[in-house]
């Protein structure tokens, strides 16, 4: 067994990013597509995620590139570091570089940004969870509305969709809406197997912004690929996504961010264990395991066991320092596991066994599912498969939209 474990370290630390199949965006950039930036004024939307497979920051990749003046740095929700996880985060300079950052989470508006009229060209590089409601895409939206309305370029430096890019799930909006802040969601599914460029290619015709936008690609990356076939390096992307199997169950348990259930925050296990003081996993879990043939459809690639944890200091303020009992989930096959089918499915087990307890916000709750449609399934103890089902033809509706703007 310690033999076994030094090797697996050993292979850990062999797995360097020069060995990496994928080059990102900002790697295509600088490497073969220079002409795009060259001679340019330069704003720059990114984060921690912002980097080459060296760890090398966009920032300074792009200040050591000689014609190119990188003037403006942008930070979405988590802040430049993405360690912040809190709202109203401010404008700020960037240490290292000592240019202004201007957060478009809580900063100076960015209809009132002076600075991007300065610029010839903006860039954008975010890695994206691949999820409805991650805000990356969002402020990505936002920020090339504004591009076009001020007459200026966007390029968005893609990265991988770290959940693949073949699995469309959950529910689909049933029309196309625009965006107006970051907390808006896109109008896609929960989970919607697109890249942070695809979308952007999607929001621009659909919203009919028609900017001048350029998505330079993530080279070597395919469809089928998630995160760990990359050979990029894991960067947290916000501080509750530690990992990719946290990022495989998100678009399913970021639900239960709307009810009286802790979803992990303020442990090492954020959105793969659900659970509250009150619930309990010996009448929850046989509900799970024996309910039929649709209960299988829903567990397809999924092991569900109690789990006992306790969050420490969660910035979604439930059960900090108490002792929670819950749900952990743990991924067995990947490319058979429907987070969303799961989540509906828990949800439907827990209020069948606590139906005094759990309790929704609505008007989160309500946001997350794209309205209240599920929260009223779910409280009229609708069946499981019965709601998933409901959500086929705009599923399918929804792919046939995203296929004229795939890249991959």
């Amino acid at each position: 067994m310690r033999s076994h474990s030094l090797s697996l370290l050993l292979g850990l630390v062999c797995a360097t990013p020069a060995a990496a199949q994928v080059r990102p965006g900002i790697e295509v950039l600088l490497s073969d597509s220079i002409g795009l930036v060259a001679g340019k004024r330069v704003a720059l939307l990114t984060n921690q995620t912002g980097v080459d497979r060296l760890g090398q920051r966009d920032i300074d990749l792009v200040r050591g590139t000689p014609g190119v003046h990188l003037l403006v740095i942008l930070s979405p929700e988590h802040g430049l570091r993405g360690t912040e996880d809190r709202p109203g985060l401010p404008d700020a300079v960037d240490s290292a570089s000592g240019l202004p950052i201007y957060s478009l989470y809580g900063g100076t508006p960015l209809s009132s940004i002076a600075a991007l009229d300065s610029v010839d060209v903006v860039l954008v590089d975010l890695q994206d969870i691949g999820a409805r409601y991650y805000s990356y895409p969002t402020t990505a939206v936002l920020l090339l509305q504004e591009a076009s309305r001020r007459g200026k370029a966007m390029v968005v430096l893609d990265r991988p969709n770290p959940i693949g890019g073949v699995a469309v799930q959950g529910n689909a909006p049933a029309a196309a809406r625009t965006v107006e802040r970051v907390g808006d969601f896109l109008p896609v599914p929960m989970r919607h197997g697109m890249t942070m460029g695809e979308v952007a290619r999607l929001a621009n015709d659909v919203f009919g912004i028609h900017a001048r936008l350029t998505v330079v690609p993530a080279a070597g990356w395919r469809r089928a690929m998630y995160y760990d076939d990359t050979g990029l390096p894991w960067v947290r992307p916000s501080p509750n996504m530690p990992d990719l199997e946290s990022a495989l169950h998100y678009p399913g348990t970021c639900l239960f961010e709307g009810t009286n259930l802790s979803v992990g925050r303020g442990t090492a296990l954020a959105f793969k264990v659900i659970g509250a003081p009150w619930l309990d996993t010996g009448a929850v879990l046989p509900r799970l395991r024996g309910a039929g043939r649709w209960a299988q459809e829903g567990l397809n690639g999924v092991e569900v066991s109690g789990v006992v944890f306790t969050p420490r200091t969660p910035t979604d303020g439930k059960y900090d320092g108490v002792e929670v009992r819950g749900i952990r989930l743990r991924v067995t096959d990947r490319r058979r596991y429907d987070p969303t089918r799961a989540a509906v499915l828990v949800l439907t087990a827990i209020e069948a066994a606590h139906r005094d307890s759990l309790r929704f916000d609505a008007a989160r709750f309500d946001r997350l599912a794209d309205g209240g449609e599920l929260r009223r399934a779910i409280l009229a103890a609708r069946a499981a498969d019965a709601v998933w089902r409901g959500w086929v033809p705009a599923l399918a509706r929804f792919r046939r939209l995203r296929a004229k703007y795939l890249l991959y």
